[in-house]
């Protein structure tokens, strides 16, 4: 399985993004502060960028990337806002913005680690996609772990309106479908879309 090692704070400074986006408070770069000085960059460039950007925030690969574009082509409303609404539902996705890890890449760990149940039942596929109604909880035993003991006692969980997070039980509930202003950073998805529809 492919596993994505770029450099967060790097990345981050390339794509004019805060590492807070990424769930890194207080990672910066201080290397080559000049980087982003570049030449005019061409119609291609910025597509391209837009979708790299989303890519890495995400931690998805190419191929998943593209599917997710065939899938929300498919559906009604614009294929843009669609796609993210896909991104926002993966599982990973929603185990970080519960506050249940403090990265998507620690988010991911957990999953595929097992720790999460769905509506009782395990599910460790990182990219499974949750439903409006879907309860999210830790396996028992992990619950207990010292990991989550500040979450237990109601440390302040920023969620989006699409969640609810009930701390004392550690449990997340997918209220609604997420929309295009529940998305924590800059980007032009309209021109992700042009980048694959060329």
């Amino acid at each position: 399985m492919a596993v994505n090692k770029q450099p967060i704070a790097r990345k981050c400074r390339s794509f004019d993004i805060s590492p807070a986006v990424m769930g890194y408070a207080n990672k910066q770069s201080k290397r080559n502060p000049n980087g982003n000085r570049r030449r005019k960059v061409s119609e291609y460039g910025t597509q391209l960028q837009e979708k790299q950007k989303v890519k890495f925030v995400y931690g998805v690969l190419e191929k998943q990337f593209y599917n997710y574009y065939l899938k929300a082509s498919n559906m009604k409303g614009p294929t843009g806002e669609n796609m993210m609404t896909l991104l926002e539902l993966r599982l990973d996705n929603v185990v970080y913005r519960l506050g249940l890890a403090k990265t998507r890449r620690m988010a991911r760990q957990v999953v595929s680690h097992g720790h999460i149940r769905v509506n009782g039942e395990k599910v460790d596929i990182p990219s499974y996609s949750v439903k409006v109604g879907d309860v999210i909880t830790l396996r028992p035993r992990s619950a207990q772990s010292e990991a989550f003991k500040a979450l237990r006692e109601g440390t302040t969980v920023l969620t989006p309106k699409w969640l609810t997070f009930d701390a004392p039980n550690l449990t997340g509930t997918v209220n609604e479908l997420p929309t295009r202003a529940d998305i924590d950073f800059e980007l032009q998805e309209n021109m992700i879309v042009e980048f694959y529809s060329r």
